[in-house]
């Protein structure tokens, strides 16, 4: 049997019986073809040196911990398929140790760098689409997935979201993400395609394409969006994406004194430790507010004041 062939069988079990979705699917797909291009021989009858190698070569290609990560995380799901299956009598991952996660915080802006980056929106549409990333903490795959019914309603200050997994999580937005949206939605008309084909499946989303075969905005478009309105507002297109408004509104609710399960909920974390790389920054809040309001460290200034 084929490499392809074998992959395309581990794809479909992860559907079937998983119940994975598309884009976690397309991810084991991407890793498990750049793992068939670039290990020695076959996936079939590689060996724990060849995989080894393979996956001491990804850092000597650039790719970060994190790539690393999922693609030792692919490897082994799929020779642990392979072995149920009966198709392999080994398991050539066995060895493998993943990268450790680093401690450090992803990449943010500051409030300012974010309120700049909203005033430099190019059009209604541009403007909600960033204040649901940042005011939302949307994942940029949840932003462009949004159907037009998830739109609220007047009188609504909430939206559902659906989620990793399909699991669907309430929304709260704030009163700029509304008045965003309500002004999108009066003028998102403009967006649909001119013809009714394209026209039909374009306007079920809330953020349609004028040119998508789905209908719905791309990832890479929110993307050139958002570096537009970077170059505009006069920061690094380097320092701005999807990714990093997410974490700023992760960051930013935790300076401001949200704990972890609260951050945890509105991110759509299903487990905590994954909120947890923001520890430090509730820490940094603690230290400051037991030295400038516990009795004890304010008597303390008073003595040295003395």
């Amino acid at each position: 049997m084929s490499d392809s062939a074998l992959i395309e069988a581990f794809l479909e079990m992860l559907s079937a019986e998983r119940g994975a979705r598309a884009n976690t699917l397309d991810a084991y797909a991407r890793d498990l073809e750049d793992a068939r291009a670039h290990v020695r021989g076959t996936l079939l009858s590689a060996d724990a040196a060849a995989i080894e190698a393979y996956v001491a070569g990804l850092s000597q290609r650039g790719l970060s911990a994190a790539t690393t990560r999922r693609r030792i995380s692919a490897l082994r799901q799929f020779y642990r398929f392979l072995l149920q299956e009966n198709t392999r009598a080994d398991d050539p991952t066995s060895r493998l140790d993943a990268p450790k996660r680093s401690k450090a915080l992803p990449k943010t802006l500051s409030v300012e760098e974010i309120e700049r980056l909203i005033d430099a929106a190019a059009n209604p549409r541009d403007k909600a689409l960033i204040e649901l990333l940042y005011g939302a903490g949307l994942r940029v795959s949840e932003l462009v997935s949004l159907p037009l019914r998830a739109a609220p309603k007047p009188g609504q200050a909430h939206m559902v979201i659906e989620g990793k997994g399909g699991k669907e999580r309430l929304v709260a937005l704030g009163r700029p993400a509304l008045a965003a949206l309500a002004l999108h939605m009066e003028t998102r008309e403009a967006a649909l395609p001119k013809l009714e084909a394209q026209r039909e499946k374009a306007k079920r989303w809330l953020f349609p394409s004028m040119s998508a075969a789905d209908g719905k905005m791309t990832r890479r478009r929110v993307a050139q969006i958002l570096e537009s309105a970077a170059v505009k507002a006069g920061i690094s297109p380097s320092r701005v994406s999807p990714h990093v408004l997410r974490h700023a509104f992760a960051t930013h609710l935790v300076e401001g004194g949200a704990d972890l399960r609260t951050v945890q909920t509105l991110l759509g974390h299903a487990d905590i430790a994954t909120t947890q790389i923001y520890t430090h920054v509730a820490e940094g809040r603690l230290k400051t507010l037991v030295e400038t309001k516990h009795p004890l460290s304010r008597k303390l200034e008073r003595d040295d004041e003395e």
